[in-house]
């Protein structure tokens, strides 16, 4: 996937997602099956959040951790998305960075019967994402109005099967489509045509990422990695703490406890400048509080934005006012709870 399309830019595609629709190729992304007897059971003792309250047809937003025992216990691996086809079958789609080393963990730890099959080189990954994303599923034939958030179902074009999922990474209503490798091309030109009259635009990495940075949503390797654990994150959403066993459990329980020694948090510039990744975060006597894990300027606000890990001694709240280091030079920004902008996925 480019950084962007010709004839647009990053702030048309950004905008497109916002206000009408984009189309994504995320074929860069990972997906496994996990299949046998007791599959899904097997991925709720190692993956954070509750697969056990999911029916066939659901999907989860879930992590994987460092077991207890090993170095960085609690860090997390790769974030992903669970579907669960039923208790025998589950389809994984993690990061394409950490999907290799997530399949070696399942597979080294899956029980006899139950395998873990990497599909990456034959499913393709498209991401609809927008208010009007409905309205191309339907001219395209694809299911998606019946669909809730987090759901799935299949429905058929050009003689094979397509997976339309409720789900995507941008705040906006939208929908994910797995989709046969050698199909892809013929669905990701169908869904432009079909997408013309709703103004759609393909869709780059970088409105990808302010579109995700507007709604605080962690990148693996910013704001989430083996060193920055759910607690750190606010992503302990998506652990279930009541189950009793998955890995890092014991080492989140306990951080959990204590308490984290920082905390991720949105910084809002009310000047012209953008935090960027790796700058110092300051508390106005010029002490360094934390880091600036992602930064960007922001379509929508028209205002440089970020996401930090600050110190929890630090003592900050939503509203205080710090400062980032730029080259030197001391920059004011507010501390804000994200989402930046309202999130509108349901």
């Amino acid at each position: 996937m480019p950084v962007e399309y010709a004839g647009g830019g990053v702030l048309a595609e950004h905008a497109a997602v916002r206000e009408g629709v984009g189309l994504f190729d995320v074929s860069h992304l990972g997906t496994a099956t996990v299949r046998g007897p007791g599959a899904a059971d097997f991925l709720d003792g190692c993956l954070t959040n509750d697969l056990s309250r999911l029916g066939p047809g659901q999907a989860q937003y879930t992590l994987c951790c460092v077991p207890d025992g090993e170095p960085a216990a609690g860090g997390v691996v790769d974030d992903l998305i669970a579907y669960r086809h039923g208790d025998d079958e589950v389809l994984l789609v993690p990061n394409a960075a950490n999907a290799a080393a997530v399949l070696e963990r399942l597979t080294a730890a899956a029980p006899p019967g139950v395998a873990v099959t990497d599909r990456h080189t034959d499913v393709a990954v498209l991401a609809l994402q927008g208010p009007r994303s409905v309205e191309v599923l339907a001219a395209a034939g694809l299911p998606g109005a019946e669909l809730g958030y987090m759901t799935f179902a299949t429905g058929e074009r050009d003689g094979g099967d397509v997976t339309v999922c409720r789900t995507g990474y941008t705040g906006e209503r939208g929908y994910e489509l797995l989709v046969a490798a050698d199909r892809a091309g013929a669905l990701w030109d169908a869904l432009l045509a079909a997408g013309a009259g709703a103004g759609i635009r393909p869709c780059g990495l970088g409105a990808r990422d302010t579109l995700r940075t507007e709604m605080g949503y962690p990148l693996h390797g910013h704001e989430l990695s083996t060193a920055i654990t759910p607690n750190q994150a606010r992503a302990g959403w998506a652990v279930g703490w009541h189950k009793p066993s998955f890995w890092g459990r014991s080492a989140l329980l306990a951080e959990r406890e204590a308490g984290p020694a920082r905390r991720l948090w949105g910084l809002q510039a009310p000047g012209r400048g953008i935090p960027r990744p790796g700058m110092a975060v300051l508390r106005a006597d010029g002490a360094v509080i934390g880091t600036v894990t992602s930064g960007t300027f922001s379509p929508t606000l028209r205002t440089g934005i970020a996401l930090a890990l600050l110190d929890e001694p630090a003592g900050v709240a939503e509203g205080d006012e710090v400062a980032v280091d730029v080259r030197g030079r001391p920059q004011p920004v507010v501390v804000r709870r994200p989402p930046f902008v309202p999130a509108r996925v349901r």
